[in-house]
């Protein structure tokens, strides 16, 4: 009795109603294909980003390597390696080491503080001696420079040159710099 009313009272709307029926049933798969579409971009596009690597700044810069005797002038590539701070704040330079590369391969020297008083009484193999304003004090403030004089024939002429300053603290590179010595 129930559904013969509900065919007598809805009969005159129940072609209205079956084709809203396939429609709302296309409009629901299409959905779930669009979102089931956009996880699996979501899902291949995840592990590239994560692998992508940040840009690391140039915060301290190689501004000249220097390879002549401070006396006679002649080339006897002394490897004296000027830095320069070209960032805006201060860091606090004994929490800095640096790595250095030469032509992409590491150089056999240990740089484990930036600060020139602790560099003293470091096991500073490769390095001669280490000095400059960015090193003196307790921090390294912009347009400050410090050289880094390396064991003699460290450097020659054609040599890519690269500096990673490394936050001792967090241990990651805070700036990387690459130089040609000419």
């Amino acid at each position: 009795m129930i559904i013969n009313l509900y065919t007598t009272v809805y009969s005159g709307h129940r072609n209205a109603d079956a084709s809203s029926y396939p429609v709302g049933i296309i409009l629901l798969v299409a959905i779930t294909f669009l979102l089931a579409l956009l996880v699996l971009l979501m899902v291949q596009i995840q592990p590239f980003a994560w692998n992508m690597e940040r840009e690391i700044p140039a915060i301290f810069t190689i501004t000249a390597i220097q390879g002549v005797d401070e006396i006679t002038g002649h080339l006897n590539y002394d490897s004296r390696l000027l830095l320069l701070h070209t960032g805006t704040a201060d860091y606090q330079n004994r929490n800095l080491k640096a790595e250095i590369l030469k032509n992409g391969e590491p150089v056999s020297c240990i740089i484990a503080t930036m600060n020139g008083h602790d560099f003293i009484s470091t096991s500073h193999t490769g390095v001669q001696w280490m000095g400059g304003s960015g090193c003196s004090g307790e921090t390294w403030s912009p347009k400050e420079q410090i050289c880094i004089d390396f064991s003699d024939g460290t450097f020659h002429p054609g040599d890519v040159v690269q500096i990673d300053v490394i936050d001792k603290v967090t241990d990651v590179i805070i700036s990387r710099h690459a130089f040609r010595y000419e």
